[in-house]
């Protein structure tokens, strides 16, 4: 995740948290090096002491990067992700049903560390995951990253964190050349999301083809879907335009009328997740 506003950082490490004790897991947090840890449980603890149970059995630790690779001095990948696989392999045999671990990026600055040397961590951790129950969040502050940095991180990671509740994210490009929805497609969104399927609509008008996928959407509300079905039908350059959608969302789109689009093909799929 990437975020430039201190709530956005907090919104996420809490829910990520409180998710990872409620299914038993064992959590681990790294905050930013800069922020106290008084501050850090007063923010997860909000609004009551309610992380302060697990802090004392030991399933909710509060950690730091320089922890992390003691001995060392000096941050290396190998020290780094062999200590979080002995902390898994720990932490199953304490028995809980994981780990998982919070890492806010702020350390690369504490600790000197080339960002050259964080991405290669990044890009060949595959065998942190692989086999076993770990999760992991990287956050980076936009504000101590270069947009380049940020960008190259997104495309590493195999998933990317809505940076608010409630938002509404266009994705275009590869594999197929697709407009990809995800979050909510509610009322608050409607402009955008009406956007996004105008820009893609004239981007794709010389292939006279286009494929909409909603399958990644949390929510599709009536006025979103009347939009998508009142903008194909007007895509008069478009000989398809193939929607990619869940069951329920196939099932609204019919009954506001999409079997009368001519040029629109819906197709049932699995949600991803």
């Amino acid at each position: 995740m990437s975020y430039a506003d201190d709530e956005v950082r907090w919104d996420v490490v809490t829910a990520f948290v409180r998710l990872g004790l409620a299914r038993g897991e064992k959590v681990i947090v790294l905050p930013c090096p800069e922020v106290p840890e008084e501050e850090v449980l007063a923010r997860i603890d909000f609004p009551s002491r309610s992380t302060a149970l697990a802090r004392e059995r030991g399933q909710l630790v509060l950690s730091s990067m320089r922890t992390v690779i003691r001995p060392d001095t000096e941050f290396t990948a190998a020290r780094q992700m062999g200590r979080l696989r002995a902390e898994t392999e720990r932490a199953t045999a304490e028995g809980y049903a994981g780990l998982r671990a919070f890492i806010d990026m702020g350390w690369v600055a504490a600790l000197g560390t080339d960002t050259a040397v964080v991405a290669h961590r990044e890009t060949h951790a595959d065998a942190l995951f692989t086999g076993r129950p770990y999760t992991e969040i990287c956050a980076y502050d936009r504000r101590r990253f270069t947009p380049a940095m940020v960008a190259a991180m997104e495309s590493a990671h195999p998933r990317v964190l809505l940076e608010r509740l409630g938002s509404l994210w266009a994705v275009c490009g590869q594999p197929d050349d697709a407009l990809r929805f995800v979050g909510e497609a509610d009322s608050a969104n409607e402009e955008g999301f009406r956007r996004s399927l105008e820009i893609a609509l004239a981007r794709t008008a010389a292939a006279r083809r286009l494929a909409v996928d909603l399958t990644r959407l949390h929510f599709l509300s009536v006025g979103c879907a009347t939009a998508l079905l009142t903008l194909v039908r007007g895509a008069t350059g478009h000989d398809l335009v193939e929607v990619r959608c869940a069951q329920a969302q196939h099932r609204l789109l019919r009954r506001l009328g999409a079997d009368e689009v001519p040029q629109l093909a819906a197709r049932e799929l699995i949600r991803p997740w």
